[in-house]
């Protein structure tokens, strides 16, 4: 969203706040206005606040190359205090200087352009979009394409929702009449009628396809040599041992089915405006755990929760999140007899985290050891069973309590050289089934070729299963 904004304005206002000072996404916002070599003016806020430091605020600036202009630099700055007020006049005034300075002039004649800065489904008005017109005069009736979607434009409104007549350059509108929502950032064009911005959409999806099929058919490619490379490897190394590949009986051979028994949480995402769902969605991305657990998102839309979504989501026990939208009561009750989980969400970490803790339920229980006690060993001892010499741990319980139901790894020198089962645990001459801690025993394992030394450690311990949680870090 900083991007496009930086790519959409002419002059970019920073603001910093005089007791944080430079932050993430303060070096963020600059990076992008360079990248769109838009011109910088700070404005450093809260200096009403006790304690505040501008010259710490002015220095951090300094480190990521914006340079005041009272310091030898270029790059103007105003104090201010937006809770109240003090300087705005002042940021406004040098706003102002700073487009006559740049000359910045729009033409408003001619076809319309300009750009996408939001999208959203209003209950009331529809598709509605907010568009920066950059050239021209939008007039309502105008034919607008933005993206891979057109509009004949039925209405405009400014920001508090009063309609407008013309929107020249310079004026954000927002606009309804249009068949598909654009996306956030799409370029805005106007043409000369509806079969006109029919033809444009098309030719633009069409370019999509396209391009999709070219793309998937390097994948394609790309995975046929990796499986070609794979099978000469293969052939190579069975040749190496003198191997020869026996002839089938394709008459006996049986169908083989492969199963992707891979867990898997499917979701659908509804959001209040395109870019909510874009930024969703753009931290959707940063999930490559997709062996552990498939994240599958079936749909993500902008606009209330509706019975579509519902049915879509209920065949394959999909999850329904909802940011910032309402849900049609259509909708939930339909959710409560199809046992549909929809969850509504004001902020967006939230509902990352809950998609989180989703993939974390969905995967397998993992094994981990509860150590129960440990025993040192003080002397080995060899009894007689039948023919055969048995080894014996003459033990003393050091910490927690010793099981005979339990697993037993014996460690020397910190290293671990076998893990099993016993056979016998004896108090005196007493077989029992748990040893206290500062008991003395002696130890059988089954395992009857494993030897032991003065000073080995036995650890006993069982294997328990516990929930897992899933690798994917989204950032935050």
């Amino acid at each position: 969203m900083r991007a496009r904004g930086a790519l959409a304005t002419d002059i970019v206002v920073l603001v910093v706040a005089a007791d944080d000072g430079v932050m993430e996404q303060t070096v963020e916002s600059i990076r992008y206005a360079r990248e769109a070599d838009v011109p910088i003016i700070v404005a450093i806020n809260k200096v009403d606040k006790p304690n505040t430091d501008i010259e710490h605020a002015k220095r951090g600036l300094m480190v990521h190359g914006i340079q005041m202009d009272d310091e030898g630099g270029d790059v103007q700055y105003v104090c201010i205090s937006a809770l109240k007020g003090t300087n705005l006049d002042k940021l406004t005034e040098t706003i102002l200087t700073q487009a006559e300075l740049m000359e910045i002039r729009a033409d408003p004649k001619g076809m319309v352009e300009g750009v996408v800065i939001e999208s959203t489904t209003d209950k009331h008005r529809g598709k509605l979009s907010t568009a920066l017109i950059q050239r021209g005069t939008l007039k309502k009736g105008a034919f607008l394409v933005a993206g891979k979607a057109w509009a004949k434009v039925r209405g405009m409104f400014d920001e508090w929702g009063k309609p407008l007549l013309v929107a020249p350059p310079g004026v954000p509108a927002q606009v309804i009449g249009w068949k598909e929502l654009p996306s956030a950032g799409d370029d805005i064009i106007e043409v000369e009628s509806e079969k006109r911005a029919r033809e444009v959409v098309d030719w633009r999806q069409a370019q999509q396809r396209s391009a999709q099929d070219d793309a998937e058919w390097e994948a394609i490619q790309h995975k046929l040599q990796e499986h070609l490379e794979k099978y000469k490897a293969e052939l190579e190394q069975r040749r190496a041992l003198g191997q020869r590949r026996k002839r089938k009986r394709f008459s006996n051979r049986e169908k083989e089915y492969i199963v992707d028994d891979t867990p898997r949480l499917p979701i659908i995402v509804k959001g209040d405006v395109d870019g909510s769902v874009e930024a969703v969605l753009d931290i959707l991305d940063t999930y490559h755990s997709h062996r552990s657990c498939r994240l599958d998102l079936m749909h993500y839309g902008v606009g209330a929760v509706t019975e579509s979504d519902v049915e879509l989501a209920q065949p394959f026990n999909a999850v329904v999140y909802a940011f910032h939208v309402p849900v049609l009561e259509t909708a939930r009750k339909l959710a409560e007899e199809g046992g549909v989980e929809i969850r509504d969400f004001k902020v967006i970490y939230h509902l990352v985290e809950d998609i989180r803790k989703e993939l974390g339920k969905r995967l397998p229980l993992a094994d981990t050891e509860e150590v129960h006690g440990e025993a040192l060993v003080l002397q080995e001892f060899l009894v007689n069973e039948g023919r055969k010499k048995i080894p014996v741990a003459g033990c003393r319980c050091t910490k927690g309590a010793l099981r005979k139901d339990a697993l037993f790894k014996v460690c020397r020198n910190s290293e671990t050289i076998h893990t099993g089962s016993l056979s016998s645990m004896r108090h005196l001459k007493n077989e029992v089934d748990s040893i206290k801690k500062d008991v003395e025993c002696g130890l059988m394992l089954q395992d009857s070729g494993v030897r032991f030394q003065h000073g080995d450690i036995l650890v006993c311990f069982s294997i328990k299963q516990v929930p897992q949680e899933t690798d994917w870090d989204p950032g935050f």
